[in-house]
């Protein structure tokens, strides 16, 4: 099985080239990765499910220890899929604080940055269909 990755893979059922895809993907489609769900008022307002998150989205956390907790993302690591919350810490043995990685699918957007025009365009490309 190649190690490197194809441009040109349609798609398989299979769970393991599934995982190689994600695995061997380069950092561009990477960030497709990292999409969290719309709110519920969002959702309506643009016609789309999920949308890939940015630094300044308002995020609410669904699962795990900060569950309920609502934080603007401080920033994102394509490389190991990972999101970061403003205020989001835990404290280390010699009591220096962390950004805790968090899983993008355990977030739901809340509130989107919209400074870009180029984002703008990307939301309401459903729209006109």
């Amino acid at each position: 099985m190649k190690r490197k990755f194809s441009a040109s893979w349609v798609g398989s059922k299979k769970p393991s080239k599934q995982r190689k895809f994600r695995a061997n993907a380069p950092l561009h489609l990477r960030h497709k990765f990292l999409s969290a769900h719309l709110a519920k008022d969002l959702k309506k307002k643009y016609l789309r499910r999920s949308f890939p998150l940015r630094k300044g989205d308002t995020v609410k956390v669904l699962r795990g220890a900060f569950k309920k907790r609502t934080a603007k993302v401080s920033s994102l690591n394509p490389r190991t899929l990972k999101v970061y919350l403003d205020g989001i810490q835990k404290q280390r043995r010699d009591g220096t604080k962390v950004n805790v990685p968090l899983e993008p699918s355990n977030l739901m957007i809340t509130e989107l940055a919209l400074e870009d025009k180029e984002r703008i365009k990307a939301l309401e490309r459903k729209l006109k269909r």
